[in-house]
């Protein structure tokens, strides 16, 4: 395994080079100056029973964003990840990367909710599409995309697909919540999105929810479903709490030690949750194994 997964990436990164220098200096964004192997513990190819989330921030600057987006991914392999604060051609870029570079095939299914030249380029009168994508190594169908009715300071909403997770299908969501201090517009956003989550009996919500797990307004979320962080739920027997439930117990999944991002689960059982804290935006990528049998 470590022979093939050294041998594919090596011949991913050679090939890629070769594009770069064929097509010249007019390309600097495919060239490849951060390409290294992966970590020894990455898999190799896309984990079928792993899902993630991830807030990949925009903006954010640096040369190398989408290359080193593509590494924290495939150092990963989920078989689906949610991300939000995508642009569309940042996520394409992503993308190829992901497939050039490191062998794993990604379908996406886009939620865009704004468009916006400051944030995702592209000419004034035509700039670049904004909000959530969902990567998924299998085919996705039933593609719904919502803007919330009241997206607190700026548009927000959620994009939901069923596609395959663990070789059974599954509705898999994923979301963007108004800013921190907006909790009330949250509210009424969790409200819209747990009606739609609840119509389903096996469900995976993604995202960014900018809100702490005590957090009043998610109560409804955990009601209908469980954080796959094992230790977390929230304090003082609030929706959805059991036995010992800590919201202290969570792992923090932003630069400012908070816990904003979730894997929802309804219907389905955790096995083994990560967060990866990284260089490349100010959330880190988590995700869970889960147990669909």
């Amino acid at each position: 395994m470590v022979l093939r997964r050294g041998a594919r990436w090596a011949a991913g990164a050679m090939a890629a080079v070769c594009m770069v220098l064929l097509m010249g200096p007019s390309a600097p964004s495919r060239g490849l100056p951060l390409a290294r192997p992966l970590p020894s513990d990455a898999p190799g190819e896309v984990v079928p029973d792993r899902v993630g989330t991830w807030n990949i921030c925009n903006p954010c600057g640096g040369s190398g964003l989408n290359f080193g987006r593509a590494r924290e991914i495939a150092t990963a392999a989920p078989q689906v990840i949610g991300l939000q604060e995508a642009c569309v051609r940042d996520v394409e870029e992503i993308r190829a990367y992901l497939e050039e570079v490191y062998g794993l095939v990604y379908r996406v299914a886009y939620g865009s909710v704004l468009r916006n030249w400051n944030r995702c380029g592209g000419l004034p009168w035509r700039p670049g599409g904004f909000g959530q994508a969902i990567l998924s190594a299998a085919p996705m169908t039933d593609r719904v995309s919502v803007e919330f009715p009241d997206g607190g300071s700026e548009d927000r909403g959620y994009l939901a697909v069923t596609t395959l997770v663990g070789g059974r299908p599954v509705r898999v969501f994923d979301t963007h919540l108004a800013e921190r201090r907006q909790g009330e517009v949250r509210a009424g956003q969790v409200e819209v999105l747990a009606a739609e989550v609840a119509r389903h009996d096996r469900a995976i919500v993604l995202g960014d929810f900018n809100a702490v797990p005590d957090a009043p307004e998610l109560g409804p979320m955990w009601a209908l479903a469980r954080d796959t962080d094992p230790g977390c739920r929230p304090s003082g027997g609030g929706a959805g709490a059991g036995a010992g439930a800590d919201a202290g117990a969570c792992m923090v999944t932003t630069d400012w030690n908070l816990k904003f991002d979730y894997v929802f689960l309804r219907g389905i059982t955790p096995r083994a949750h990560r967060v990866r804290p990284g260089p490349y935006s100010d959330h880190h990528l988590l995700h869970t194994d889960l147990a669909l049998g």
